[in-house]
C-alpha cells in the first residue's frame, strides 16, 4: 500500500518538481532522515527511465546496503517520503502566494523582540508588500475579499500593539469583514442550493436571509463578488421572477474576468443548468439564454480545463445549438473543438454530433453512416446513438431494418442494469415506435387514440418526435 500510493503521487511530479523535491529531501532542515532521500533517488531513476519501480527487497538493499531484509524499515522510509512529498507541495504552493507569505511574516515580526527602530518599520514593510500583492492579483472573488480582510485585521492588531496607535479605523475593518462574509456566504449558498436541487439533501442556510437583506440595504451589491452570487441565489430561488435572472446574467457577463477560471466555469454551469430547468418547465425563452451562455463561454475559453473540453460540454453545447437551429455554428463548433476532447471519447463524440447535424440537415444517409462507424464507450451516448438510428430508419421507411433494430435495442436495454429511470423512457419509446408501425396510417381514429396515449405517458424520451410521426 505504501509503495503504491507513493508511486502514484511521484508520477504526478514534473521533472522540475522532482528536482525540487530532491533538494528538499537532502536538506537536514526539512528532512532529518537520510534513508528517505536515498529512497527518492532510487525511485527517481525508475521514473526518469520509464522502468518499473524496484520491489521492496531490492529497494531495501539499495537504501540500507544490507542483505537481511527488514520490511518495517523500508515501509517507514516509504511512508516518510510520502509525507515529505506532501510537505514539499504545500510549501511550494505557499511560497507562490506572496500576499500570504508577507502577511505571515508581519504576524511573526509583530511578536519578535526587535529593536525599537525595527519594531514598527519591519512589520509595516511586510504589510505594504502583502497589500501590493493582494491588489496585484487579477481576481476579485470571495478569496480576494477574505485576503483583504485578513490584511486589514492584522494591520489593526499591529496598530493596537503600538503605544500611540495611528490608524484604528474600526468602521473600515467592519466593512471589510462584511464584504468578505457576504461574498463567501452567497457563493456557498448558491452551490448548496444547486446540490439540494440535484439530490435529496436538505440544508440549513443559517444567517442567509439576514445577509441577503443586509446586502440590499447596505450598498454591498456594488461589489461584483457579492452581486453575482446574490442575484444568482435570487434567480435560483425565484425562477418566475425573470428580473433576477437577467440581473445575474448582466453581472456575470460584465464581471466574469474578475473570477478565476474554475469559479468562472462553475458560474456559467450554474446559469446553464438554470436555463435548462426553466426550458424543461415550459419556458421556451430560456433555450436562447442557454445557447448565449454556451457561445459566450466557448468564445472566451471558459469551459476549458488544462486545454481540454469536457465531453459533456461538447455534447450539450452542440445540443443547444441544434435546438436553436444554429447549424453553421454547430458545424464550426464540433470541428474546432474536436481535438480538445479527451482521447477515449473523441472520435465517438465527434461522429455522433456530426451525425446529429446531418440528421437536422435532412442528410439521413450520411447521418446513418456516421452513427454506424463509431464505437460508443459511454452508455448514455450509445443509447442516444441507437435512438437516432431508430428515427432515421423510420423516416427512410426502412421498416425491415427498423424491426430488427427495435428487437436489438430492446435486448440492449434489458441487459443494462445501471439505466435507472432512463430504462422506462427508452422502453416506452420502443413501444410507441412499434405501435406506429402496426397502426394503419389512414386510420384516423386509431392514430388519434395513439396520440392520446403518447400524451398521457409521463416517461417518454422522444415524445415530440413520436407525436410528429403520428
Amino acid at each position: 500500500m505504501e509503495k503504491s500510493r507513493l508511486l502514484h503521487l511521484l508520477r504526478t511530479f514534473s521533472p522540475a518538481e522532482l528536482r525540487g523535491l530532491k533538494k528538499f529531501a537532502q536538506s537536514g532542515l526539512t528532512n532529518p532522515r537520510p534513508e528517505v532521500a536515498t529512497l527518492l533517488e532510487v525511485l527517481t531513476k525508475s521514473l526518469r527511465n520509464g522502468r518499473p519501480a524496484p520491489d521492496k527487497e531490492t529497494a531495501f538493499r539499495q537504501i540500507f546496503q544490507q542483505k537481511e531484509y527488514d520490511d518495517q524499515r523500508v515501509r517507514l522510509a516509504m511512508s516518510g517520503l510520502y509525507q515529505l512529498a506532501h510537505q514539499y507541495l504545500a510549501v511550494q504552493d505557499f511560497l507562490t502566494d506572496t500576499a500570504a507569505g508577507q502577511l505571515r511574516l508581519a504576524q511573526v515580526l509583530r511578536h519578535r523582540p526587535l529593536p525599537a527602530r525595527l519594531r514598527e518599520a519591519a512589520p509595516r514593510a511586510a504589510f505594504a508588500e502583502a497589500a501590493e500583492a493582494v491588489a496585484r492579483q487579477p481576481w476579485r472573488n470571495a478569496d480576494f475579499q477574505e485576503a483583504h480582510y485578513r490584511l486589514s485585521l492584522e494591520r489593526h492588531r499591529f496598530e493596537l500593539d503600538n503605544p500611540t496607535p495611528e490608524h484604528l479605523d474600526l468602521q473600515a475593518l467592519s466593512h471589510d469583514l462584511d464584504q468578505a462574509f457576504l461574498a463567501r456566504k452567497f457563493w456557498q449558498s448558491c452551490f448548496m442550493l444547486a446540490h439540494q436541487t440535484a439530490s435529496n439533501a436538505a440544508y440549513d442556510f443559517g444567517l442567509l436571509e439576514a445577509a441577503l437583506a443586509h446586502a440590499e440595504a447596505s450598498g454591498a451589491l456594488a461589489t461584483p463578488a457579492v452581486a453575482v452570487y446574490f442575484y444568482c441565489y435570487r434567480a435560483l430561488t425565484n425562477p418566475t421572477e425573470t428580473a433576477f435572472f437577467q440581473q445575474f446574467k448582466a453581472e456575470l457577463l460584465a464581471h466574469s474576468a474578475l473570477f478565476p477560471p474554475e469559479e468562472r466555469r462553475d458560474l456559467f454551469v450554474l446559469a446553464i443548468n438554470f436555463c435548462i430547468r426553466q426550458y424543461n418547465a415550459g419556458n421556451p425563452i430560456y433555450l436562447a439564454e442557454q445557447f448565449d451562455f454556451y457561445r459566450e463561454g466557448l468564445d472566451k475559453k471558459y469551459f476549458l480545463t488544462d486545454g481540454t473540453l469536457s465531453r459533456y460540454t461538447y455534447l450539450n453545447a452542440a445540443t443547444s445549438g441544434l435546438a436553436m437551429h444554429e447549424l453553421d455554428w454547430v458545424e464550426h463548433f464540433i470541428q474546432e473543438y474536436r481535438d480538445l476532447l479527451p482521447e477515449p471519447h473523441r472520435e465517438s463524440l465527434f461522429s455522433f454530433n456530426l451525425a446529429r447535424l446531418e440528421y437536422q440537415r435532412r442528410a439521413l444517409g450520411p447521418a446513418l453512416q456516421l452513427l454506424q462507424k463509431a464505437d460508443y464507450k459511454d452508455l448514455l451516448l450509445s443509447l442516444a446513438a441507437k435512438m437516432l438510428q431508430l428515427k432515421i430508419f423510420y423516416e427512410l421507411m426502412e421498416f425491415d431494418l427498423l424491426e430488427s433494430h427495435l428487437q436489438a435495442f430492446g435486448t440492449f436495454i434489458r441487459r443494462k442494469k445501471a439505466l435507472g429511470y432512463h430504462r422506462e423512457n427508452y422502453q416506452n419509446t420502443l413501444y410507441f415506435t412499434q405501435k406506429l408501425l402496426e397502426t394503419n396510417r389512414s386510420d384516423k381514429v386509431a392514430r388519434a387514440a395513439l396520440r392520446t396515449e403518447m400524451e398521457a405517458t409521463k416517461a417518454l424520451a422522444e415524445r415530440e418526435w413520436l407525436l410528429g410521426q403520428v
